[in-house]
């Protein structure tokens, strides 16, 4: 026969038996949390969301019809205004206008007049298919007369020269990727300094405004991006012993067609379709236009053109839905809506990235309300069970 004491032990055996699956279960550890609310988009929480965003006022001009450009956006290059914008932070492969953000990056680096003997090595390894403005191994040129080749013939011998010179391609890469930092582009990922097709590189309208509107305070920059023809250096005549040079004209075919276009930069490749940044000034404003994958590649440059025209005459008549953020202070960190918040996912994160994050941002700390309030009922349970046996026993004896 067992005895009251044996009786006790097992009840408490029993019972506490079923403390791990109480707690184990669903729901018992912690109590259910939403995962952190993602950042708000850089520039505003409109600019975050799919579709076109215009808020017109009283006569405001309806935008042009017809737009193919799977993202495109229209600002104001003074004052930062997002005057209206279809998926500007959707990212997709930038082909040549990343050179923006190269020349951004190199071009103050060097005087215009220093004298550059090319390298065999610098003009090695230049994806096949590129744009060449024709540099040859064993020249001098000058670093305008290479400038000259980015902006214009887009020439991916020209930008490998420069970045060897420099300090390589990996290191201007990797500066390419911190100054974008520094401009809080965040839907942008530096892989090749030309934009030559490569996987996991790419860039957003959004961005591409951005390193626009940092270009365009280099004088140099406004310089080059606006130059229709100029003279290249050429080979070296063996009988004469003279240099020749060659014509290079502007591929940006709205240069010279659009009233008041400042430039910027036009790019294609098979992966990334046409891309475009225009810039044009009219009465005293500077409007940019940014324009991604539209259905064809001379669409890049009509459906800019129409942007163009519909924000200078849309002027005061619509409420902006954005803005190009300023770039960050040395050192400083991003505050506002252009950074993030605590908890938040890295800025460079996808939404795959943003995906995978959040069930470790739901997880509780510790057991939780509903994990103490389990062992709580568990072991009321454990006592008022013992309570039963102990008078049961006691009225038995």
């Amino acid at each position: 026969m067992l005895t009251r004491r044996h009786k006790f032990a097992q009840l408490f055996v029993a019972v506490t038996a079923v403390l791990p699956a109480v707690l184990a279960a669903p729901g018992a550890v912690a109590a259910p949390q939403e995962p952190p609310p993602a950042a708000p988009a850089v520039g505003g929480e409109r600019l975050g969301r799919s579709g076109v965003q215009v808020s017109p006022l009283a006569g405001a001009p309806a935008l042009p019809g017809d737009l193919t450009g799977e993202s495109w956006m229209v600002s104001d290059a003074t004052t930062g205004d997002v005057l209206a914008a279809s998926n500007p932070h959707r990212r997709l492969p930038p082909a040549s206008t990343l050179k923006i953000l190269f020349a951004d990056t190199v071009l103050p680096k060097f005087d215009r007049n220093t004298v550059h003997k090319v390298a065999d090595e610098e003009i090695l390894g230049i994806g096949a298919g590129s744009s060449l403005v024709g540099i040859k191994e064993n020249l001098d040129y000058r670093v305008e007369d290479l400038w000259r080749g980015v902006f214009l013939s887009s020439g991916n011998d020209a930008v490998h020269v420069l970045a060897h010179m420099n300090g390589g391609v990996q290191q201007t890469v990797t500066e390419m990727q911190s100054r974008a930092d520094a401009l809080q582009a965040r839907d942008t990922r530096v892989i090749s300094p030309d934009g030559y097709d490569m996987d996991g590189q790419v860039s957003s309208a959004y961005d591409l405004s951005l390193f626009a509107r940092a270009g365009l305070r280099n004088p140099d920059f406004r310089m080059y991006c606006a130059t229709r023809e100029a003279q290249f250096p050429g080979a070296v005549d063996q009988n004469t012993g003279r240099r020749g040079s060659f014509g290079i004209a502007n591929t940006d075919r709205l240069l010279g067609k659009y009233p008041g276009l400042i430039g910027v930069k036009n790019g294609f490749t098979t992966n990334a379709g046409s891309t475009f940044v225009g810039a044009a000034e009219r009465n005293g404003r500077t409007l940019l236009v940014t324009v991604m994958h539209p259905d064809s590649y001379q669409q890049v440059y009509d459906e800019t053109a129409a942007l163009l025209d519909w924000g200078f005459a849309a002027a005061g008549k619509v409420q902006p839905v954005g803005k190009l953020v300023d770039e960050l202070p040395p050192d400083g960190e991003p505050t506002g809506q252009a950074g993030g918040t605590a908890g938040a996912p890295p800025p460079h994160s996808t939404p795959a990235d943003r995906a995978a994050a959040a069930p470790a941002a739901a997880e509780g700390d510790g057991l939780g309300l509903g994990g103490w309030l389990a062992i709580a009922l568990v072991t009321a349970a454990a006592g008022y069970g013992v309570l039963v046996m102990w008078r049961r026993s006691g009225a038995a004896r």
